[in-house]
């Protein structure tokens, strides 16, 4: 930053400044992304016994790129009487969102894109505004199925925000802050301070569950997918999309499988602290590599229960929702804020 001050003056080296950075957090976030998809499909091969994508390069490596350039060149068709500008910037909309919120998602105390006091209402006023390219892609689309697969993902979506904000509540609780940094760094300190034990996983089980829950729910990955389900409404809201606005719908759902396992580790999973004592040498260190070790095992999460568990049904999905993980949320706030005035307190 001072290197470019030096040469370009304040404002523009600002601009220049964050613009790499933008850039430096962008282009890792999607090279991940497509090597995400990479490893769901060699996962889900060897949990279902098959060989799995292992042609386009060492390993199957290159197939992403293959990916990309089949979606690139693919021609777009746009359905009869759709509507044509609202049809086009409906992936956009939801893009936008998901890499939006890596504005203020912190890597490790010194490292991030920037640092807001209020992050976390940010990242969920942000995220929440993905909401409206799902039901504006059903709608323009000129179709019945995706016109459902819409409704059926706003309906989705809006029921499990409520849950997932409740969570945070409680994290909010016993941090004090909104900012993501001294989120993690609070479960560094308390009666258990240096352990595994200081982490909100603990005493915030019922809402850790509750938040991951959620967020695969959020992120429409099964088995919440109704609103994409293949055997009821073909494949829900982006059904009329192809080619380049279909691998963006992608790239957007891959992105927010990241970001929420990402704020689950940052919320309850200490961040990028050490599982083990600082007394342990290296291992008892801070650092990003816990972050992305963390990240993975619930990004693998995510595709193991692809694998593992049936689809459920439109309404199981909502009462579980509205019926089962609500009053949880509300019940477990008010024990929080009993536990954190009483003598048992471990926050202090």
């Amino acid at each position: 930053m001072e290197f470019l001050q030096h040469y370009l003056g304040h404002d523009l080296a600002f601009a220049i400044w964050h613009l790499i950075k933008a850039v430096l957090t962008i282009v890792p976030l999607t090279l991940s992304v497509a090597y995400l998809t990479l490893a769901e499909r060699r996962i889900l091969a060897f949990m279902h016994a098959r060989i799995g994508a292992n042609r386009v390069g060492p390993f199957g490596l290159f197939q992403p790129f293959a990916d990309l350039f089949k979606f690139v060149f693919k021609e777009i068709i746009v359905p009869y009487k759709a509507s044509r500008g609202v049809f086009y910037f409906s992936p956009i909309i939801i893009l936008f969102c998901a890499l939006s919120c890596w504005a203020v998602i912190p890597f490790n105390p010194e490292l991030y894109f920037t640092d807001v006091n209020a992050g976390l209402l940010y990242v969920v006023a942000v995220s929440s505004l993905g909401v409206y390219g799902i039901i504006l892609a059903g709608w323009a689309g000129n179709s019945k199925y995706s016109f459902l697969g819409g409704v059926r993902a706003t309906a989705q979506m809006i029921s499990y925000e409520l849950a997932m904000g409740f969570a945070l509540i409680a994290v909010i609780m016993v941090s004090g802050s909104l900012n993501f940094i001294d989120i993690v760094n609070s479960q560094a300190y308390g009666k258990f301070a240096g352990s595994i034990l200081s982490w909100n996983l603990i005493p915030l089980f019922p809402m850790f569950l509750v938040y991951l829950i959620s967020g695969v729910a959020e992120t429409n990955r099964a088995p919440f997918d109704v609103c994409e389900g293949e055997s009821e409404i073909v494949a829900g809201f982006h059904v009329e999309y192809s080619g380049t606005p279909f691998a963006l719908f992608m790239l957007a759902e891959y992105a927010n499988m990241f970001l929420v396992s990402t704020l689950t580790v940052i919320m309850f999973l200490g961040g990028w602290l050490s599982p083990f004592p600082r007394n342990w040498g290296i291992l008892g260190h801070e650092s990003m590599a816990w972050l992305v070790i963390k990240v993975l095992i619930l990004l693998f999460g995510f595709i193991w229960y692809r694998a593992t568990f049936p689809r459920y049904r439109y309404d199981q999905i909502m009462r579980l929702g509205w019926k089962i993980f609500l009053p949880i949320t509300l019940v477990w706030i008010f024990v929080i804020a009993v536990w954190m005035v009483s003598p048992f307190t471990i926050w202090k």
